[in-house]
């Protein structure tokens, strides 16, 4: 999971709106983005990311999941509509490059409840939105994690690196 998050723990703003984030410098971004192959999200993040122009994960290969759209694929994705959990488990079973999980709070949460989630980079801007998207969705199982690395950024944002303490696989 390489996602940002403001300090009260909102990923977007309850319209889904994502004007907050610092797009000022990459903040670690591209080293991240060539260690994965292979993408998942859901259907409302992928709505958003085509809201915002050309398709940005043309080179990867992207699995969006959706109740309403199923067996579908357009030029960028595939839309899947079988159970989660078990489709994520047989992709991390697979060769290849790290697995991003760009967005969802309702995939994160799937994932986080069957230990999916091998890696967590958070990029917490410096700003308490009040209300918005979570990033995780009540209840969750708890869940132990290690620091591997802290970054903090002039502009005031900090990157936080850690590691899920259950698992050595390959889903970031």
């Amino acid at each position: 999971m390489y996602i940002a998050t403001s300090l009260d723990g909102y990923v977007a703003r309850s319209s889904g709106a994502v004007d907050w984030l610092f797009t000022d410098q990459d903040y670690g971004y591209e080293d991240f983005y060539v260690t994965c192959d292979r993408l998942i999200m859901g259907r409302n993040t992928y709505e958003q990311i085509q809201s915002w122009g050309d398709y940005p994960y043309p080179d990867k290969q992207g699995f969006v999941f959706s109740r309403t759209i199923q067996q579908e694929q357009d030029e960028n994705v595939t839309f899947v509509g079988v159970d989660l959990a078990s489709f994520v488990k047989n992709l991390k079973s697979q060769y290849g490059k790290h697995i991003w999980l760009v967005g969802g709070a309702a995939i994160a949460k799937t994932c986080l409840e069957n230990n999916l989630i091998d890696k967590f980079i958070l990029s917490i801007h410096p700003i308490i939105l009040g209300e918005g998207i979570p990033l995780f969705l009540p209840p969750l199982p708890t869940l132990n994690l290690k620091l591997e690395n802290s970054q903090a950024f002039d502009t005031g944002l900090v990157q936080l690196t850690y590691q899920a303490l259950y698992s050595c696989s390959h889903l970031h």
